[in-house]
């Protein structure tokens, strides 16, 4: 029975010496294993021989082939730490050796499998699964370890063979690609997903399920959309870098800004109309490039970007209205006055309080240059506004060596416009 995982072996006696672990597991084998009666190879990690065939513990490392035996597992365990088991972390601590042996990187369901085998072990039951005696560890098994996968061709992609399981990169590029395969959402230690160059029309959601995902490219695909359960998975908390150029994106769903770990976004050559208007939201977007889109305006959000470099060349921007559009209700509705109460107070809101169909008004929301909400109620103009304002680089935006681009902004009463008139001349 083995576990393909890291390990660090960390002897109890280092504190009393005044000496530290090092705090990095190696990529290991770990074997549970028939202790055979004969002389072996190794010398004992530790203990006495007890009975004929106990089950003992066998580590192997790339640097130690051969492998290290803790023998006897038998009331030879002091106690097992799973708190984290989920993340395919554990800890068992053996009497004989005083050391711990602390297990990282693991698959959770395997690591489970392998500590309930221990433990039966432990209290000297039978195992269900056929010991093997300890054996050296052969390179070929070291290539499940691999962290970085590059496939740019459709002849080298695996149809029969599983994708290693600690892979932290993968690049699968001109494969002919139609759907992201399900063999990838399974690799759960993944940080960069490289599916440039396919044919890929949609994203599953369970993309959303690789928590440590950083760097996602799916440019030069077929996307028509980024859809709203991505927007609402982990994938807030991890990604940092997305590349969605070269596809057929019309528009980015309202949730899309609740990425606000996004440093750096590319959009290129999409037909997109507009952006999602809390864009303002993205506070740590560094990088944006949308050139040779369908843009006519920005919304009024984007004033809060701070970038480092912006690049929307190549779009059909309109030259700033002469005449705001006045859409102003009096009295207001009832809608329109409860949603400005919970926005304007910050009341938590969600669709486990009140009707789903309100949650969206409420996200619909516009923010008027006050800093208030409206809903319907409002006055929109838009003012040409120089892109240096927000971005330290700026490309051009037309071949005529322009830097301006009309911003709209919103308005939530008739005093707001008129105090606020200066900025839309």
């Amino acid at each position: 029975m083995k576990l393909h995982c890291e390990v660090e072996v960390v002897s109890r006696h280092l504190p009393a010496l005044g000496l530290r672990s090092r705090g990095k597991g190696v990529r290991a084998v770990v074997s549970l294993c028939q202790q055979s009666s004969g002389n072996q190879r190794r010398p004992h990690a530790s203990g006495d021989p007890a009975s004929p065939h106990p089950a003992c513990l066998f580590i192997s490392t790339m640097k130690d082939k051969q492998g290290t035996r803790y023998k006897q597992l038998k009331k030879n365990i002091e106690q097992f730490f799973t708190k984290f088991v989920d993340e395919g972390k554990a800890t068992v601590r053996l009497k004989e050796p005083p050391v711990d042996i602390c297990l990282s990187k693991a698959n959770a369901s395997n690591l489970k499998g392998f500590l309930s085998a221990m433990r039966l072990a432990y209290r000297g039951c039978s195992i269900n699964t056929q010991l093997s005696t300890p054996k050296p560890v052969k390179t070929s098994e070291f290539e499940k370890f691999k962290t970085k996968m590059l496939i740019t061709s459709k002849k080298d992609y695996p149809l029969t063979k599983s994708f290693p399981h600690f892979l932290e990169q993968l690049q699968t590029s001109n494969c002919g690609l139609l759907r992201v395969d399900m063999r990838m959402l399974c690799l759960k230690n993944l940080r960069n997903l490289d599916l440039s160059h396919n044919h890929i029309k949609k994203l599953p959601a369970t993309v959303g399920e690789l928590i440590h995902l950083q760097e996602l490219n799916l440019s030069h695909n077929h996307l028509e959309s980024f859809s709203v359960a991505l927007c609402q998975s982990t994938l807030q908390k991890s990604l940092r870098r997305l590349d969605l150029s070269k596809n057929k994106i019309k528009a980015l769903p309202i949730q899309f800004c609740q990425l606000r770990e996004l440093t750096d976004l590319k959009l290129d050559d999409n037909q997109l109309i507009r952006f999602p208007f809390k864009i303002g939201q993205l506070t740590n977007l560094h990088f944006l490039s949308a050139a040779r889109n369908r843009l006519l305006f920005l919304p009024s959000e984007f004033k809060m970007l701070s970038l480092e470099y912006l690049d929307l060349f190549g779009n059909t921007f309109e030259p700033p209205a002469v005449l705001p559009t006045i859409k102003l209700q009096v009295p207001l509705t009832l809608l329109e006055l409860s949603t400005r109460t919970v926005l304007n107070n910050r009341i938590p809101y969600g669709p486990h309080i009140i009707p789903f169909h309100l949650c969206q008004d409420l996200d619909t929301a516009k923010t008027c240059v006050c800093g208030r909400f409206c809903l319907n109620s409002f006055i929109q103009g838009t003012t040409a506004m120089n892109l240096h304002s927000f971005a330290h680089t700026v490309v051009l935006i037309d071949n005529m060596g322009g830097t301006e681009a009309p911003i709209i902004s919103y308005f939530c009463s008739l005093s707001c416009y008129v105090n606020s008139s200066d900025m839309l001349k």
